[in-house]
């Protein structure tokens, strides 16, 4: 009886340990969540693999100058369910990208959707 104590102890100690770690991978508290930022830019890397996509595009600003961006979003899983796919995007493509940047001033977003030079727009998170 002891030794099963002490494994269920030991257990949860575990549990507790790497509970930590997990819920801070999924945090985006550094992000600002209440407002949207939206800039139209070139596309030049397109990561759609696990855990989550990413999408490196390049945004001129009003002098000109080549801001690099990046935009981290969903499992490629959880994009699928809302049309996406690997061909989604190349290199080259101009979208607008539609996100909350990160509060830090650099050019980083959390992806809430993208704007398609045709006008469709895909949502990144399914409406959620």
């Amino acid at each position: 009886m002891k030794i099963r104590l002490q494994l269920i102890l030991s257990l949860f100690v575990f549990l507790l340990a790497i509970s930590g770690p997990v819920s801070a991978h999924h945090a985006w508290s550094g992000y600002d969540m209440r407002d949207l930022t939206t800039v139209k830019g070139t596309v030049t890397e397109f990561d759609f693999s696990n855990p989550h996509i990413w999408i490196s595009f390049e945004v001129k600003d009003d002098k000109g100058s080549i801001q690099k961006w990046n935009a981290g979003g969903p499992s490629p899983n959880r994009l699928a369910n809302s049309g996406w796919d690997r061909n989604t995007l190349k290199s080259g493509d101009q979208i607008t990208f539609v996100g909350n940047r990160i509060s830090n001033g650099t050019f980083s977003m959390k992806l809430q959707k993208i704007v398609l030079p045709d006008g469709r727009e895909l949502n990144s998170y399914g409406g959620h």
